[in-house]
């Protein structure tokens, strides 16, 4: 069994989001992305495919961090930009 990568689809907007999945699906439809609340679940050599169909539709791939519990943790000391803009 292959290992599995955490990513994120970093796109402009929504529609080119959207673009990175049907041209996902369309270069290779036996390859299933798992959504996971806005990650995707993908096998390790799937990841240059991936990063080319990204780049074909404006778009990159941002590899996520294997234990999201971690990241969460330090995002209450370290807030982000997003944070800092809802609480103004």
């Amino acid at each position: 069994m292959s290992q599995r990568l955490r990513i994120e689809i970093k796109a402009r907007d929504e529609f080119w989001q959207k673009a990175v999945l049907i041209e996902w699906e369309y270069r290779h439809p036996d390859w299933k992305l798992t959504s996971d609340d806005g990650w995707y679940l993908i096998d390790t050599e799937w990841l240059a495919s991936l990063k080319e169909v990204a780049t074909d539709c404006n778009s990159t791939i941002v590899i996520g961090p294997r234990d999201p519990g971690r990241r969460s943790m330090f995002q209450k000391f370290m807030p982000t930009r997003d944070s800092e803009t809802i609480n103004r």
